[in-house]
């Protein structure tokens, strides 16, 4: 595929090869390029992946641009795909050091758990860590390591991974991620999904990946206007893939990400022939007000179904103050989220602590460096307020099915339970929900990031869950 080479004025600016683009004081140029060029230099490195920012040196690329920390403008042709490059000014890192020293902390919390949030010890580690020890370079080389995309869907920048698979017959797989998450959550699963046989399955087993960052999170444009909501992005996506070239493709999500997913799924669009779900909305009707309210589980529900409704009763009873936050007042919590370093870490990793599967360690599990990864990006691309807004946009029950309108999707939809997620959905529920359910699968370890906590078993799961859709 090669892309268009155009020249536009704009703005008194005349536009050629090089797309110049100014936003918050970061200026970067994007040289238009094939995406088979970019392909088939990661394609001979793919098989090193286990490190994967060892991808960088065969590549081969060279500085193509400076990453903007909010939208672009637009390219003349509205539809290039236009390859990008992180490169992060140094006062940026210096400005978040010299913030992260300054932290005025909090009293003491007076209990001796995490009953009213994260303990004071715990944060101040971290963040110590964040300030003194942590290199953010070392994530800007892998993920320049990838072959790294923007491309403007109806009026937003919207910033991708895509990788293919040497395989000629790989199906090709958009990952979705939620938050606290972003596409960092997918980096380890890139390598066993593209290149299987390299990880011990079959060539026939391989995907295509795109991994795209929601509007409002990571390098993606920030939205300006209304309704970006799980439809609409679920709608871009489609306009990706085909966009990308593909007639036939597969979703797969968590969190914001199953939410995308189901609206996908909804809409049908020609190409979609499945969808994976790792946090599905299977709550029945009936129970929806029991569960928000914390009314007993009612007699009759059978030993997982009863496990269901008492932990998300408890989840909406005392842990889902966050949700409610971003919910209701998107813009009012984005003020502490882009101003302060610690506060935007103890607001992720609050949920990094109690979603995965590590006993409230998520080092444990993820590793402290990708943790404040995943929170730096946060912080390097302001997008504390624009990530909170998606919830305001949604503004739905996401574990409810008659508010998620499962009962419309008429595709494929396959469902892995990880046991730490929010909520184990029970089978029962998941195939009165999901009327074109196909594969339901429990595994034995995980939790709300599953790719990020057990890429293996993720992996293997993409290739069991979609085997039959290919």
């Amino acid at each position: 595929m090669t892309l268009p080479v155009e020249s536009d004025m704009r703005n008194g600016q005349f536009f050629t090869r090089e797309y110049i683009m100014r936003i918050e004081k970061v200026q970067y140029t994007a040289k238009i390029v094939t995406m088979d060029d970019e392909h088939r230099g990661f394609r001979s490195g793919l098989r090193s992946f286990v490190a994967i920012s060892a991808v960088a040196s065969a590549l081969g690329l060279g500085p193509l641009a400076v990453p903007s920390h909010a939208q672009t403008i637009p390219a003349a042709e509205d539809n290039a795909i236009r390859p990008f490059h992180i490169n992060v000014p140094e006062t940026a890192l210096v400005d978040l050091r010299q913030r992260i020293a300054a932290t005025r902390w909090p009293d003491k919390e007076t209990v001796n758990d995490e009953s009213q949030g994260i303990r004071l010890v715990e944060m101040q580690t971290l963040v110590h860590y964040w300030g003194n020890g942590y290199n953010w370079r070392n994530l800007e080389a892998t993920l320049n390591g990838l072959p790294e995309f923007v491309t403007t869907i109806d009026g937003v920048d919207i910033q991708f991974i895509h990788v293919r698979s040497r395989e000629p017959n790989a199906l090709p797989l958009i990952l979705t991620h939620g938050w606290p998450g972003s596409p960092l959550e997918f980096l380890k699963v890139i390598g066993p999904l593209t290149d299987p046989v390299a990880y011990g399955g079959r060539a026939q087993d391989a995907f295509d990946v795109v991994i795209p960052a929601i509007p409002g999170y990571g390098f993606s444009g920030k939205p300006t206007d209304l309704g970006w909501n799980p439809d609409r992005v679920a709608r871009a996506w489609d306009v990706l893939m085909k966009r990308l070239g593909y007639t036939r493709y597969v979703s797969q999500g968590g969190d914001h990400g199953s939410v995308i997913s189901d609206a996908l799924a909804r809409q049908a669009p020609p190409g979609l022939v499945g969808i994976h779900l790792t946090m599905p909305a299977t709550i029945p009707a009936n129970l929806v007000n029991g569960i928000n309210s914390g009314a007993p589980a009612p007699t009759g529900l059978t030993a997982s179904e009863r496990l269901a409704y008492n932990t998300l009763s408890t989840f909406f009873g005392r842990a889902g103050a966050y949700g409610a936050v971003m919910t209701t007042r998107p813009q009012t919590i984005g003020y502490a989220l882009v101003d302060s370093p610690s506060g935007l870490a103890a607001w992720t990793y609050e949920k990094f602590a109690e979603w995965t599967d590590s006993d409230g360690h998520p080092e444990r599990v993820l590793g402290r460096d990708a943790i404040l990864d995943d929170i730096t990006l946060y912080w390097l691309t302001n997008t504390g307020a624009s990530s909170s807004r998606f919830y305001w946009e949604n503004n739905n029950n996401n574990f409810s099915a008659a508010a998620q309108k499962t009962n419309q999707i008429k595709v494929p939809v396959a469902i892995t339970v990880f046991p730490h997620e929010i909520y184990r959905a029970p089978e029962s529920w998941s195939r009165q929900a999901y009327p074109s359910l196909y594969y339901f699968h429990e595994v034995a370890k995980g939790g709300h990031f599953a790719a990020w906590e057990q890429p293996e078993i993720f992996s293997e799961e993409m290739r069991a869950a979609f085997a039959t859709l290919r």
